[in-house]
């Protein structure tokens, strides 16, 4: 079957509208739209999706404490209730954080001699303005070929000193984003894995060290990791499946889909049904 739990619109950094997303998503047995720190696309996603008979899941995109040893924890909270007041504020505060992070941003870039004026701020369709809009915004503006050299060359924590303009942002301590995500019926899911620790994008998870985090993850409350990743190799997938069948983790899969701001990436990723029925049954779309 053919599911996508991890998926972009233009209510954040991805270039097609979330009713866009669920006419690609027809014939699909499960569709989550997981924009980054809003769920303004999710309202016109759901009604998208009941058209073009798509199961949908409500969702989002937090960027959360990675905790000691690691460098980057992003975590899909699917299923949520999107009037929750508590899930709400956080989803407040931790704009107020992306949005200071921007300032920061861009007087670095003016400080640089790249003079990005205020039209950044049109690249963003909703209030989450992220760093491929930085990105596009230097491509257009002929300062890069590419999105990817754009992030290479000033986006990255390990950009070249002399043009670094990354600056990080406030993330939610573990304990209190899985609260509140679960305070608001959602689950708790672990995006990208292998990212889990910077050095793993050039060297390969180390698997032990992996298992043991997730492990400690699950009792803190983590529901589930997405396992099926569309940038994994087959080892990565077959590891991180094993690893969460072993700690008592739901599996997810998720493509990462952003549109043209990652054109290579498609829509969709084909699972086995024994594989994905556990996270379906826990989302209600499985009787």
């Amino acid at each position: 079957m053919k599911v996508d739990f991890h998926v972009h619109s233009t209510a954040s950094d991805g270039t097609l509208s979330p009713s866009e997303l669920a006419l690609m998503a027809r014939g699909f047995s499960a569709l989550a739209l997981t924009d980054h720190d809003n769920m303004d696309g999710v309202e016109e996603c759901r009604a998208a999706c009941a058209e073009a008979g798509v199961p949908f899941v409500p969702g989002v995109e937090l960027s959360i404490e990675p905790g000691e040893g690691f460098d980057k924890f992003h975590l899909l909270a699917l299923g949520v209730d999107t009037e929750n007041a508590a899930f709400k504020a956080l989803l407040r505060r931790i704009l107020d954080g992306r949005n200071g992070r921007n300032r920061r941003i861009l007087e670095n870039f003016r400080n640089c001699g790249i003079a990005m004026d205020d039209s950044i701020f049109g690249y963003a369709h909703g209030e989450v303005l992220a760093r491929p809009h930085f990105a596009r915004w230097l491509m257009d503006h002929g300062y890069v070929q590419s999105v990817k050299e754009g992030f290479d060359r000033y986006l990255l924590p390990d950009s070249p000193e002399e043009t670094r303009c990354y600056e990080e942002r406030w993330h939610p301590p573990q304990e209190e984003a899985f609260r509140t995500v679960h305070e608001a019926g959602g689950l708790c899911i672990m995006a990208h894995p292998k990212y889990w620790r910077r050095a793993w994008k050039q060297s390969g998870p180390e698997f032990a060290v992996a298992e043991r985090g997730l492990a400690a993850l699950k009792e803190r409350g983590l529901d589930g990791v997405e396992a099926i990743y569309q940038a994994n190799t087959l080892r990565e997938t077959v590891e991180f499946t094993r690893m969460a069948a072993k700690v008592g983790l739901l599996v997810s899969a998720g493509s990462d889909f952003h549109g043209g701001n990652k054109p290579t990436i498609p829509l969709g990723m084909d699972v086995a049904e024994d594989t994905i029925r556990p996270l379906l049954s826990r989302l209600n779309l499985w009787a």
